[in-house]
């Protein structure tokens, strides 16, 4: 039986790609904060985070200037233009964003040469792969210059942009060399990567985005607009254990008696004889 003492939500939701940003956020900080990054906040509650050689940097802004409430990027110098850049919104689903910081802790682990190659010499195919072999659509026309696809149900996607970009506007706005969306018509959620992100980070997200396993999320947080199209499942706690001895007698006000040993009665067998008797 699955252990769900530590599960946060009292629901499974699935697919995973419509079931918003979870309440819990301390899973995609943890894998920094394990590696012990510098962090602070300001006065408005937002909290930033930064490797100790300043060469990656984490937002995750509540309460910034638009929806893009995690950013990440990477320097080649701590006083440079970013190398890379990843943003997530505020509705994204969290284990993307955990997906994404444990691929990227893995990589500063690694060295340079893992967290600052450069997206655009490498195999982006490993990064369409799982969603492909999950069933999702290509090819599929997007918006503008970019080859897309889509999840089966059609209501998430992946576009990579073919054109040639800005690398500022790919930090700073959606014009970025991946974007991933989901969600129904109206607000969705959506995730960018720039054209020098590594591809294997980036595979960590579609890997995740990909995965058919269902989410935990509290019921009462998830929109009417999403509750329309996704499974729920309730989470069955564990049974709790069964009452020892002890406990039964603990709660009736009653002492256990000890239990008998083999040494408490006499006991005779065929091989033995009994002691004289003495006079």
């Amino acid at each position: 039986m699955t252990d769900t003492s530590d599960i946060d939500g009292d629901v499974w939701v699935t697919p995973r790609y419509l079931a918003g940003s979870a309440a819990n956020v301390d899973p995609a900080l943890k894998p920094l904060f394990d590696l012990g990054f510098d962090r602070h906040n300001d006065e408005y509650g937002n909290l930033y985070l930064a490797s100790p050689d300043r060469k990656i940097r984490l937002g995750f802004l509540p309460e910034g200037e638009d929806d893009g409430i995690w950013r990440i990027t990477a320097y080649q110098d701590p006083f440079a233009a970013p190398a890379w850049g990843v943003c997530f919104n505020d509705t994204a689903p969290t284990e993307l964003v955990t997906a994404f910081t444990t691929a990227l802790a893995a990589a500063y682990t690694a060295g340079p040469d893992a967290y600052l190659h450069n997206g655009a010499h490498q195999n982006r195919f490993t990064a369409v792969a799982p969603l492909l072999n999950q069933g999702w659509k290509l090819p599929y026309t997007g918006s503008g210059s970019a080859l897309a696809l889509r999840s089966p149900d059609g209501m998430a996607g992946l576009e990579y942009a073919t054109g040639r970009l800005d690398p500022a506007q790919e930090i700073t706005t959606l014009q970025a060399r991946w974007y991933m969306e989901g969600g129904p018509k109206g607000p969705r959620w959506y995730a960018t990567a720039s054209t020098g992100t590594p591809v294997p980070l980036v595979a960590a997200v579609t890997t995740a985005l990909a995965d058919p396993a269902p989410v935990a999320r509290w019921d009462s947080f998830l929109s009417s607009l999403l509750r329309t199209h996704v499974q729920l499942t309730p989470v069955v706690p564990p049974p709790p254990p069964a009452p020892t001895p002890l406990d039964v007698h603990r709660r009736s006000g009653t002492r256990p008696r000890p239990a008998l040993t083999t040494t408490s009665v006499p006991r005779w067998s065929t091989s033995t004889r009994p002691g004289a008797v003495r006079r």
